[in-house]
């Protein structure tokens, strides 16, 4: 007789330290509100490989969701001239961060990037993208 392996299923104790630190990430995202400036017919996205960079740890905070932007290969395409702005959510900051960085990691030219951002209560910012 062939003897069968099974994995144990998880206690209600430990499903509630799973929900506890999916609630625990959750209230530690960092939000960053991004404002760009576009020319009508200028195509607007982003790459997974968008980071917020501790400094001087150089650990890196993963992008977990963006809204009013298309994720790369999508472009969003400006249909007139303006500011254009989007938001976006990243794993939480270390308790020790100070400042860090928003850095968009890709193979080719026109990457956003942010410099020396100075860490507040809040863990929202503001950032102008050149």
């Amino acid at each position: 007789m062939e003897k069968v392996q099974t994995q144990p299923t998880p206690t209600t104790k430990s499903k509630k330290k799973v929900s506890r630190k999916t609630l625990e990430e959750l209230e530690r995202q960092t939000i960053v509100h991004c404002k760009h400036t576009l020319n009508a017919g200028d195509g607007i996205r982003i790459w997974r490989t968008t980071f917020l960079v501790e400094q001087p740890s150089g650990k890196k905070r993963k992008l977990i969701h963006a809204e009013n932007i298309s994720m790369h290969p999508t472009w969003t395409i400006m249909d007139r001239s303006g500011e254009y702005r989007f938001t976006l959510y990243f794993e939480g900051l270390s308790k020790d961060c100070k400042t860090f960085d928003l850095i968009e990691e890709i193979p080719q030219p026109g990457a956003f990037s942010v410099h020396n951002i100075p860490r507040n209560n809040q863990d929202v910012y503001r950032v102008k993208l050149a």
